[in-house]
């Protein structure tokens, strides 16, 4: 932790912004847990309110959760953002759902996917020239996977990043501020799945990932490829596995998401993974730190 007399100038900001309640516990939680607890101010941004989500928890599949979605939702995100010590702020957009079928039926009316970009951006906008970030975290243009919500999510990311700092672009939105890097957060990976299945058979245990590898195409390219920054944050990964379980209507406690151990975990992938795509600062690449570059500029 840092010392409370520590400078407040030396303290950077992390701004996370997220598509529904649920993804900033699945995508980087432990990241963010990490530069909570030493001292950084840290932000979860949620785009929508995740209203449109199934209930994919079977303990959770009743009547009342699913007549009260919004507020439960709600209340399941205020309990993850105090797992990892962060501060949270809804945009207020409404979940679009993800659509299903052959052909794709339209994404509803009014829902964050379909709203102008330039009413969405602007919204990010002020959030941005209120918090101040040195450093915003969001998804790749296929949005983690394609979502609309998380596709709108990376646009809209990537957009304010450029506006905050212009004084013309959306004058009614505060002052500007221009953060000074732009990450995109990667997961879900061939070779971190192929780690922890080698991992879990090593240990005599059965693994959850042999069908995935089975049917992964050897001709895609792997987001690994992608990744320029390797956070080390294996001490939080119990602080995100609360927050995920958090999110009660959407996590099963015993479904695949905690079948590699913890120590297993810690030993054969302590890291969580990310793409560097906008800089305003000096760093070398490969990081081991998303404020690489900033602590020596700001601080």
């Amino acid at each position: 932790m840092v010392p409370a007399n520590e400078p407040p100038k030396s303290r950077l900001r992390l701004m996370a912004v997220h598509a529904h309640p649920d993804d900033e516990s699945s995508k980087g939680a432990a990241t963010m847990a990490k530069y909570a607890a030493e001292g950084h101010e840290v932000m979860v941004v949620t785009c929508t309110g995740g209203e449109a989500g199934s209930v994919l928890n079977p303990a959770m599949d009743r009547p009342e959760v699913l007549a009260n979605m919004t507020e439960i939702r709600r209340e399941e995100m205020a309990r993850a953002a105090k797992i990892l010590g962060v501060s949270h702020t809804w945009l207020g957009f409404i979940d679009s759902g993800l659509p299903e079928g052959d052909p794709l039926p339209p994404v509803p009316e009014g829902s964050f996917a379909v709203i102008p970009l330039e009413e969405s951006t602007g919204a990010l906008v002020k959030v941005i020239r209120e918090f101040r970030p040195h450093v915003i975290v969001t998804y790749d243009e296929n949005g983690g996977y394609p979502h609309p919500d998380h596709i709108r999510t990376h646009e809209i990311s990537v957009a304010a990043f450029d506006a905050a700092g212009e004084a013309e672009r959306y004058p009614d939105a505060g002052e500007p501020w221009q953060p000074m890097k732009l990450y995109y957060v990667h997961g879900f990976s061939r070779a971190r799945m192929t780690v922890f299945h080698e991992g879990l058979l090593a240990r005599g245990l059965e693994s959850p990932y042999e069908e995935w590898l089975k049917s992964w195409d050897p001709d895609k390219a792997d987001v690994m490829e992608r990744v320029t920054t390797r956070v080390e944050c294996g001490e939080y990964f119990e602080q995100r596995d609360e927050a995920l379980k958090a999110h009660a209507t959407q996590i099963d406690p015993n479904s695949r998401w905690f079948a590699v151990p913890r120590d297993l975990q810690r030993e054969v992938w302590p890291t969580e993974e990310y793409e560097l795509v906008r800089s305003l600062v000096d760093s070398t690449l490969p990081e081991d730190d998303l404020f690489a570059g900033l602590k020596e500029k700001v601080g």
